[in-house]
This record gives C-alpha cells, sequence and structure tokens, in this order.
C-alpha cells in the first residue's frame, strides 16, 4: 500500500520502518516539527513537508502518529475523502477523524516505542473502523507489520490503556526510585536485574497473583519493619513501601 505517515515521534518512527520492512511504500512523512520531518524522511528515503496544504493526496492509507492533544486539534487542517485514515492513540476516540475521511478508524501499538530501537518484537495492534469494510482494511494492513492484531473499540482501549499505564510505566518508576536508592546507598542496582528478569520472565506462564512473593505475603513483620527503618530518609519512597505492601497484605 501506499502510506502518509503523519508525525515524526517515537511511534511514527518505529511504524515508519516496519511499514517499509513490510513491501509497503512510504510516499511522504508530514510533521509540524520539520528537522524530525526531514530526519525521517531521509531515512525512509521519501517526500516530507511541514504543512497539511501539502499532503499527497495520492496514498491509500494515512496514519496519523501524533501526540493526543495535536490530533484532537488537527481534525479540521485536510480532508482526503474516501482515504483510509488511521490514527494511532489509545485514548482518544476514532470520531475525532470524521472530518478528515468518511473512512476511518485506529491502529494502536499496545508497546512502548522509543526511535532508538533498532530490534522491535512483535507489537500487539488494537484496531478499530467506522464500518465493517474500515475495520477489514485497517485489519489486512495491520496483519503486514505485526501478528497480533485484535479489534477493540474506544472503551477498551482507554481500559488497556489504563493497564498498560499501570503494569508498565508505574513498574518503571520504581525501577527508578530503586536505581536512585542504590546510588544514595553505594549498592549496585544491575545486581537486581537478574531477579527482575525473573519476575517478568514467570509471567509468560503464571498469574501474577500466584508468583507474589516477599515479606508482606508473608506477613513478616519483622523484616518489614526493618525495611522502614532504612528508609527513613526515604520519606516518597518509605510512603510506597508502606502503601504496597499494605496493598499485598491486604490483597488475598
Amino acid at each position: 500500500m501506499k502510506v502518509v505517515m503523519i508525525g515524526s515521534g517515537n511511534v511514527a518512527t518505529i511504524f515508519s520502518r516496519l511499514i517499509k520492512q513490510s513491501g509497503h511504500n512510504i510516499l511522504q512523512v508530514i510533521s509540524k516539527q520539520l528537522p524530525n520531518a526531514t530526519t525521517l524522511a531521509t531515512e525512509l528515503n521519501c517526500d516530507f513537508a511541514d504543512n497539511y496544504n501539502d499532503i499527497n493526496t495520492t496514498a491509500d492509507i494515512y496514519i496519523i502518529a501524533i501526540n493526543d492533544d495535536s490530533l484532537t486539534k488537527m481534525t479540521t487542517e485536510f480532508n482526503v475523502g474516501d482515504k483510509l485514515v488511521a490514527h494511532t492513540a489509545a485514548s482518544v476516540s476514532k470520531n475525532v477523524l470524521q472530518n478528515i475521511s468518511t473512512n476511518y478508524g485506529v491502529l494502536y501499538p499496545l508497546q512502548s516505542l522509543r526511535k532508538e530501537m533498532h530490534y522491535v518484537i512483535d507489537i500487539p495492534l488494537l484496531i478499530d473502523g467506522n464500518s465493517k469494510q474500515s475495520i477489514k482494511s485497517i485489519q489486512d494492513f495491520a496483519l503486514t507489520i505485526s501478528p497480533i492484531v485484535n479489534q477493540a473499540d474506544d472503551d477498551q482501549r482507554l481500559k488497556l490503556h489504563v493497564a498498560a499505564t499501570i503494569a508498565n510505566n508505574f513498574t518503571n518508576h520504581l525501577f527508578s526510585l530503586t536505581e536512585a536508592f542504590c546510588k544514595n546507598e553505594n549498592i549496585d542496582f544491575k545486581l537486581l536485574l537478574p531477579i527482575i528478569n525473573e519476575t517478568i520472565f514467570r509471567l509468560n506462564t503464571y498469574s501474577p497473583t500466584d508468583i507474589q512473593t516477599g515479606p508482606a505475603v508473608r506477613n513478616d513483620i519483622s523484616t518489614i519493619n526493618k525495611h522502614l527503618v532504612l528508609l527513613a530518609n526515604y520519606p516518597k519512597l518509605k510512603n510506597l513501601y508502606q502503601q504496597i505492601t499494605e496493598s499485598i497484605r491486604s490483597y488475598r
């Protein structure tokens, strides 16, 4: 398919690479950030522009990979008739595109993507559309760049985005706090990587509820109190420790 990529950030970059690798023809990159558009277009060997008035109107699909605020503001800036248009946002309704085309939907990657990634595992793609035909067209296209494609409406995508935020972003924040604690206490954070990796590996087989370990699940009050004493100089981390410990103890 002939593709126009609107956006030049992390999602646009990774999507563009996958799309090109899958044999599609990217005609153009459009981005308000002209230096970024130039960089991505140079990598893809395609045209670029920073104005929607210059959009290539011969594409088969237009993929809009920009941030949510920009997405909700751009809906009257151009129109491509009945050409297929899909945005990549989790928490924005597909109907935000109704003034851009009569044939529209969503192509949301349920993955944390960064431009620096040179190897990307199969990305779960959640799709939706404003008609059976648009859903089928987006699904057919999605299956060329990932074997994991599922239909999810606006409500389902938002719920999955909440779940992903808790499971991924919150967990990474805990890693950041732990790393800072290790630096302050002159211990090596990297020594924790094997236990972190083992926990993630177990999730491929077991429910997280079934593999919960640690002093909270054992109700080991003595160890918990020792930890809290050690965290006295880290009030934010201590507060989180107490809240999560209580959550674990009361969960079962």
